[in-house]
């Protein structure tokens, strides 16, 4: 059954479309969208809610999340490419959707023009993190316990294609090493797998560590930023540990479907950067594991294709499959 949007609908009964202008200057005509393509009470709603709240009070109009989880974040953004280019729908989605899933799955939208770039939102940096009974208290050392007992010791993930397998992934690479993947049913699985033993190490998530790190069952070795995370400032960097070039994150970017009127991205783009400029904002940013970014288009643009070129080699380079 072919089905048209109401945009589409209003086109053939008029003969023609409405001009960019006119939508912009309309916009928002009603309640607006945000489609995040993770399980709701995640990091889509930590970041995606206050911003909501922010765009409501400046729009005049209600902002609602819509979560819309599965297959690798690509069930969700379908539903959002296949909207009305008019603004009312966008999307707050991670780099594990827009820069990793067009490596594994099959795409049911073309992943580099369906989406027109908004803003890069925060990263996540993760904890390289080892059990307390790993007699490893630094990089240096688990690197040579994994050399010494090779494919013995073991890392949880969140899943196959998560940010937290491909980092260990690149990992193994870099340092010549190879351990046993144990994958989880998402991230706080994986956590609760790292507290009882049952796995070696893992790449946890800032949040995540924070919550278990004083119950002293894990230990972090390293952190994957740049710089040393406020969270945890006595744990050195991943370059500083030994291993050059390692920084990765998991990072939350704004699109809309492609098509939106320029003056519409552009609005939009302008209220989530400065929601993300208020030192509220940032603190809380801050307090949840983030770390602000708040890039514009252009940012997002260049990030999305250096994250998507970075994890694609890896998942060719270390015949990464699904299943």
């Amino acid at each position: 059954m072919l089905v048209l949007h109401r945009r589409a609908l209003g086109a053939v009964a008029l003969g023609l479309s409405a001009p960019a202008p006119a939508l912009a200057q309309g916009w928002p005509a009603r309640p607006v969208t945000i489609v995040t393509p993770v399980a709701p009470g995640g990091p889509g709603d930590t970041l995606g809610r206050p911003l909501a709240n922010t765009m409501a009070q400046e729009l005049g109009q209600p902002v609602v999340i819509d979560a819309r989880p599965g297959a690798g974040g690509t069930i969700g953004m379908q539903y959002a490419a296949r909207s009305a280019p008019d603004g009312h729908t966008l999307v707050i989605a991670s780099n594990s959707t827009y820069s990793i899933a067009p490596h594994l799955y099959p795409m049911p939208y073309d992943n580099e023009t369906a989406f027109a770039p908004i803003a890069l939102l925060v990263g996540a940096p993760s904890f390289l993190c080892v059990h307390r009974d790993v007699p490893a208290r630094s990089v240096a050392e688990l690197v040579a316990l994994a050399r010494a007992w090779p494919g013995q010791l073991s890392f949880a993930t969140a899943g196959i294609g998560f940010t937290s397998h491909l980092a260990t992934e690149l990992f193994m690479a870099r340092t010549g090493t190879e351990m046993l993947h144990v994958p989880y049913r998402g991230g706080a699985p994986a956590t609760q797998g790292m507290l009882a033993g049952e796995v070696t190490m893992n790449f946890m998530e800032a949040a995540l560590v924070r919550s278990v790190v004083h119950t002293g069952m894990i230990r972090p070795l390293a952190v994957t930023s740049a710089e040393r995370s406020p969270l945890l400032p006595d744990v050195p960097t991943m370059r500083e540990a030994g291993i050059e070039g390692f920084v990765t994150a998991t990072y939350w970017a704004m699109m809309a479907p492609a098509g939106v009127p320029q003056p519409i991205l552009d609005r939009v783009q302008g209220l989530a950067l400065a929601h993300l400029h208020r030192p509220e904002v940032a603190e809380a940013v801050r307090g949840a594991g983030f770390i602000p970014i708040a890039g514009d288009a252009a940012v997002l643009a260049r990030h999305k294709a250096a994250d998507s070129a970075l994890w694609g080699e890896v998942i060719r380079s270390r015949n990464i499959r699904l299943g």
